[in-house]
């Protein structure tokens, strides 16, 4: 695996709530819609940037907050490729003015998750399957949908003109080889 991206301290130390907000780069967190509109969370985290990647998801606006919108429905069918770049880019352009983005959706588990990793891929170096391991360790609840994973494999052969993640065949359909060995557990011999 690369070096994580600007390795955080410790566990401890970055107060990780799972289900509100966990931090994934030292400007990056993912968190989920009630986190994304709570200023003490906003403002303790020191969140400069707020991205949300929902249709159904209301933020409230908060003074000397940025907020963008990224209209996607989390269905298989939506589209998100189109924003890996643009939304990476714009993460990068505030982590460069020393500022924090928050990326959320309504959980925090599958669109916001899917763009984190093109964000990993594109401005750490990090394969596909090594931003994965990485977002998945510090925010256990990240599952992006398959078509987002389609999307995601497809974007890592664009900038690395290689794949570390493949669509494979399983007892329960079509699925990510990351998620092989759990869906085997889980079917009965």
């Amino acid at each position: 695996m690369t070096t994580p991206p600007r390795a955080l301290p410790s566990a401890a130390a970055q107060q990780t709530s799972f289900h509100g907000l966990s931090q994934i780069t030292s400007s990056l967190y993912i968190g989920n819609g009630v986190v994304a509109n709570s200023k003490v969370i906003l403002s303790s985290n020191h969140i400069t940037t707020v991205i949300n990647v929902s249709v159904e998801v209301v933020n409230t606006f908060f003074e000397n907050i940025q907020y963008l919108q990224v209209p996607v429905a989390d269905t298989p069918s939506s589209c998100l490729y189109d924003f890996f770049d643009p939304i990476a880019d714009h993460i990068h352009s505030v982590e460069m003015k020393q500022g924090r983005t928050l990326l959320h959706c309504a959980a925090g588990v599958s669109r916001s998750a899917a763009l984190c990793l093109a964000y990993l891929m594109k401005y750490h170096s990090m394969s596909l399957l090594d931003a994965h391991t990485w977002a998945k360790s510090c925010r256990p609840i990240i599952r992006p949908n398959n078509g987002f994973w389609e999307q995601l494999i497809r974007y890592e052969f664009k900038l690395f003109s290689k794949n570390t993640v493949h669509m494979i065949n399983s007892p329960v359909g079509v699925i990510p080889d990351v998620y092989e060995k759990e869906v085997l557990s889980m079917v009965p011999d």
